[in-house]
């Protein structure tokens, strides 16, 4: 489907636009200062048809953009392009070089598909106009070498640039998707954790107020037996939402753990995702010196590969390792599931593939990789991430005879 892609600025269109104006106007000054070549035919072209419709498309470009970009302005511009060479074939060189200009500007602002086709009608039009209109100046095999290598070369500069305006534009818009994802799911743990905590440990705590205000009577009227059991009523209940409380912790990420390493954090998490997951998870860390938002990162690259398992697998065993290797760091997240039913579960946008997706986002911003390798036997995550440069130790000299060492405090005068 041949649809222009959205832009987010009006600037280089609007730049685009002046440049465009700018040509005629220098063509028609040169032609000026040469004394009217040509019999005056291009000065005519350029401020009668040329320069009118340059003027036109700037002014629309400034008030009304989208219009600017509608196909029929591409088609303006090489029809001008087709007059001016029909009127005056000694230009040919000049109005090919300017349709190469236009050519990749408007393939920059379509898109691909659409780049491509105004690029084989602006080719075509040209190419017919020569054959009709003969050129005195250029023929037989010179001028056919000539159209070929024009064709081609327009053909070539539009699908080069219109492939990279499409991929750029297709990676922003999955930013933006991926970035909309996000904040939905992010509304939606605060909300999960909030009615969560209202639900549980408020009520929880409301009914522990009740019980040991009971407990507090009964000890003062002297029914030690009851006091007794309901202080143990109370206990039960405070260790179930310490359980409760632990697992919401997990759940908040890495930021619950800012006094705690990697490891730690890792230690602290597995009996709960043993309890909320059901598998064994084993971990091996070495023990490395990492920044807090490294180890961050990776933390929650770490916790969202664990929860994959956990909701998605069928996993009865995950196994978690962190080591060096060479310089870097390699994190790795093994299960034994079923794995993904997609070929390229990293390449997929569905909305289930949004906790890869964000791994995957994670890796990149510490300018590390992301491979992930999938089958009936499990799912391995692999993360390899640059090691943080640790800064070298200055050699400390030995004092020499007769010299106070700058650690010795100085003796007062």
């Amino acid at each position: 489907m041949l649809r222009r892609l959205p832009i987010e600025s009006t600037g280089p269109l609007t730049m685009f636009a002046a440049a465009r104006l700018a040509i005629p106007v220098a063509g028609l000054a040169t032609v000026v200062v040469l004394g009217f070549p040509y019999q005056g035919r291009a000065a005519a072209v350029l401020g009668l048809v040329a320069l009118p419709w340059t003027l036109f498309v700037f002014f629309l470009a400034r008030r009304r953009p989208d219009a600017a970009l509608s196909p029929a302005i591409a088609v303006g511009d090489f029809a001008v392009l087709v007059v001016l060479e029909v009127v005056e074939p000694e230009l040919l060189g000049a109005v090919r070089i300017v349709a190469l200009f236009l050519i990749a500007c408007h393939a920059h602002f379509q898109g691909e598909r659409r780049g491509l086709t105004v690029a084989a009608i602006a080719a075509a039009a040209l190419v017919i106009a020569t054959q009709l209109r003969g050129d005195e100046i250029v023929s037989g095999s010179v001028l056919a070498l000539y159209e070929i290598v024009f064709v081609v070369t327009s053909l070539g500069t539009a699908l080069v640039v219109g492939t990279l305006r499409t991929a750029e534009s297709a990676s922003r818009l999955r930013a933006r998707r991926l970035s909309r994802r996000t904040l939905q799911a992010e509304n939606e743990v605060r909300r999960k954790v909030a009615e969560s905590i209202h639900d549980g440990p408020v009520q929880e705590l409301i009914g522990l107020d009740m019980i040991l205000t009971t407990a507090r009577g009964a000890a003062a009227d002297g029914r030690t037996r009851e006091a007794e059991q309901l202080i143990e009523e109370a206990r039960e209940l405070a260790a179930r939402n310490i359980d409760a409380l632990r697992d919401e912790i997990v759940d908040l990420g890495p930021y619950a753990f800012q006094e705690l390493s990697f490891s730690a954090a890792i230690e602290n998490c597995m009996p709960v995702w043993k309890r909320r997951y059901g598998f064994e998870v084993m971990a091996t860390i070495e023990r490395i010196d990492l920044p807090s938002d490294v180890a961050g990162d990776l933390f929650r690259i770490t916790q969202e590969a664990v929860a994959n398992a956990g909701r998605h697998s069928g996993a009865e065993a995950v196994s978690i390792s962190v080591r060096t290797v060479g310089p870097e760091v390699e994190l790795r997240v093994t299960d034994n599931g079923h794995g993904f039913d997609s070929a390229d579960p990293l390449g997929a946008s569905e909305p289930g593939h949004l906790g890869l997706a964000s791994m995957r986002e994670r890796a990149e911003l510490m300018d590390g990789r992301l491979e992930l390798v999938t089958s009936e036997l499990g799912t391995k995550v692999v993360v390899r991430v640059p090691l943080p440069a640790q800064p070298a130790a200055r050699p400390v000299r030995p004092p020499r005879a007769g010299e106070r060492s700058s650690s010795a405090p100085a003796a007062a005068d």
